[in-house]
């Protein structure tokens, strides 16, 4: 298991790497398409929708994803800062900052079918579009929040695991401990101090670090969000799609609820320039 977890992470990234920087923009915007859309079905399995819903629902996705994409695409070829998202954005940050604490803390199950449709777009297309929109301001850029996430996460493991006592949520996710978390925070906190000693006088590098930090914990939300809708749904992992790790919500859980926020503050920024 450990032997196909490592391969496919070497071979998920290569591949990623590749693709950020060397894919044209219409083939990038297809990939992102394709992960909407099996983020989507499996989102449908979690919700526990009928096979006809699921179907609905995955059809539903890709129309308004790849309308919605398209309309993106055309935006930053005038403007990669354009603010015509900014809503999907906004709507985000209000979901991961208000709706899912208040989710986890009651733990209370979504039911509706209709509310857990919304929500899979919620976690789901303000990404895409993050993931579309950073890349054409810079893939560079995109990378460096990316690699931010994964230390967090890289960090909360190895600390949680060297000395790990103080459960963080143990009805969610028994293995993560505040322990975890600070080491985490502590990871991410030199890795910010190293970005900013190498973007050296750039434009609002003093945003960095906290931007950085507040990163690291709504990643930490979002990785408890989905172990709760797991939970809810009774299964270990979101999908099989990728040997060793689950499927693509298992990998992006982190990252749902991070780089709509980290967009965010840079269209703010320059529209004030």
């Amino acid at each position: 298991m450990l032997r196909a977890r490592v391969l496919t992470a070497i071979v998920v990234l290569c591949l990623f790497l590749t693709a950020l920087f060397y894919l044209p923009a219409i083939f990038w915007m297809i990939l992102l398409l394709a992960l909407t859309v099996t983020g989507s079905w499996e989102w449908s399995r979690l919700a526990q929708f009928s096979v006809s819903h699921s179907i609905i629902y995955l059809l539903l996705t890709t129309i308004l994803a790849g309308e919605l994409l398209f309309v993106l695409s055309r935006a930053v070829v005038a403007d990669p800062y354009t603010t015509s998202f900014l809503s999907f954005y906004v709507a985000s940050l209000i979901f991961w900052s208000l709706i899912v604490p208040y989710l986890l803390k009651s733990r209370y199950p979504i039911r509706n079918p209709f509310l857990l449709a919304l929500t899979g777009w919620l976690v789901l297309l303000p990404t895409s579009f993050a993931l579309y929109q950073l890349r054409a301001i810079d893939p560079l850029l995109l990378l460096g929040f990316m690699a931010a996430i994964w230390i967090s996460d890289t960090a909360a493991y190895f600390a949680g695991r060297a000395w790990g006592k103080h459960k963080l949520a143990p009805a969610i996710s028994p293995g993560k401990t505040w322990e975890g978390v600070a080491g985490a925070l502590v990871a991410v906190t030199i890795y910010a101090l190293i970005w900013s000693h190498i973007a050296g006088e750039a434009a609002h590098i003093k945003f960095l670090m906290p931007l950085l930090l507040v990163l690291a914990i709504m990643g930490i939300l979002g990785d408890l969000f989905e172990s709760l809708i797991k939970r809810h749904a009774g299964v270990k992992d979101s999908g099989n799609i990728l040997p060793g790790h689950g499927g693509i919500l298992d990998r992006i859980d982190a990252l749902t609820s991070t780089l709509p926020l980290a967009v965010l503050p840079l269209l703010l920024l320059q529209s004030d320039l």
